[in-house]
């Protein structure tokens, strides 16, 4: 017996597209009994947002098959089949191997990536035109430990103090999980690895100021109670989960753009779900539609990285897939290489 199948007419920049949907009824998120086709007509309903802050820019869709408890899979590259208004750029990874990767460009793109069983959207740093230097800062407030949201909701405030003084302004959204996402638009002048050092320095300031609340620390082992700046997210190829992009976890969660008086009023992340942003954006609008109308320079963090490096201070490690870089310290777990020793 054939499978069921639905065609979802899709507004757009360039008319109506027809946009096919096989299996609408099965459920992504079992405990919320959110289907396939609540999960592309959400898309629909939040392009206008989602596509400013995640397209044109090359994009990873982490796929579930079979709902978000079931197996799992990334896709970079555009698969045989894939309509012509799925675009592509060619970036280069980490290993210096090059390759075409997703773009999405209008509201059908992500309504394909649905049908093509996409939940989490992750989008680079950088845009189509340029992959190689990225238009964002982007930092990874990741609760540690016994830390929970609430804890890197108490540290955005000083890391929003921290990116004023180096001349940036800072824009915050909640990952989806226990997390904050904060990003800065940034001027595309530096490429990856610069970025990365300017993120570094970044936390290593916002450690100095809240030694026991915030943590730069790589190796888990070493970061106790506190809420680690995941540096390594700033990598080339390492992504964040996008603006609007639900997430793999029950309740059918998003990364939600807010506002810093939101977040210094409170808010619960577990209320930003596929079911109510719709009407949260028809009411509040969204908070991150001019994040890229000013952007600035990295300049002062290197500033920073520079006087770091002459105290002492050197490169951090790179994630375990990562080519060896220069400088860098040997990515042994500090309790291993005491034992070696």
């Amino acid at each position: 017996m054939a499978s069921e199948r639905i065609t979802l007419t899709v507004p757009g920049p360039h008319g109506d597209r027809e946009v096919g949907l096989s299996s609408p009824r099965r459920e992504l998120w079992p405990d919320s009994g959110i289907t396939k086709r609540d999960l592309a007509e959400y898309m629909i309903a939040v392009s206008g947002p989602f596509l400013t802050a995640n397209g044109d820019r090359p994009v990873s869709l982490e796929r579930f098959p079979d709902g978000i408890d079931g197996e799992r899979f990334y896709s970079k590259n555009p698969p045989k089949g894939a309509p012509d208004f799925v675009e592509a750029a060619t970036v280069t990874y980490n290993s210096g191997r090059r390759h075409p990767q997703l773009v999405l460009t209008e509201p059908a793109a992500t309504v394909w990536a649905v049908q093509m069983n996409t939940v989490v959207f992750h989008p680079w740093a950088s845009l189509a035109a340029d992959t190689d230097r990225p238009v964002e800062l982007r930092i990874d407030l990741d609760p540690h430990g016994a830390t929970d949201f609430d804890d890197a909701a108490a540290v955005a405030p000083e890391l929003r103090a921290v990116l004023r003084d180096a001349g940036l302004e800072p824009w915050v959204k909640t990952s989806g999980s226990r997390g904050l996402h904060v990003f800065c638009p940034i001027e595309p002048t530096h490429e990856f690895l610069d970025v990365r050092h300017a993120v570094i320095a970044v936390g290593r300031e916002l450690e100095r100021r809240l030694p026991e609340r915030v943590t730069t620390a790589w190796w888990k082992e070493e970061r106790g109670d506190r809420v680690f700046v995941d540096f390594n997210q700033a990598n080339r190829d390492r992504t964040m989960a996008g603006a609007y992009s639900p997430r793999a976890l029950p309740g059918a969660p998003v990364s939600t753009p807010i506002t810093w008086e939101e977040l210094e009023a409170g808010v619960d992340p577990a209320s930003f779900t596929v079911r109510s942003i719709p009407e949260r954006i028809a009411t509040v609008g969204d908070p991150w539609a001019d994040l890229a109308s000013r952007p600035g320079r990295i300049d002062t963090l290197l500033e920073w990285w520079a006087g770091d490096l002459d105290a002492g201070l050197g490169e951090l490690p790179f994630p375990p897939d990562f080519p060896k870089m220069p400088g860098e310290p040997p990515r042994v777990q500090p309790s291993r290489a005491k034992k070696d020793r």
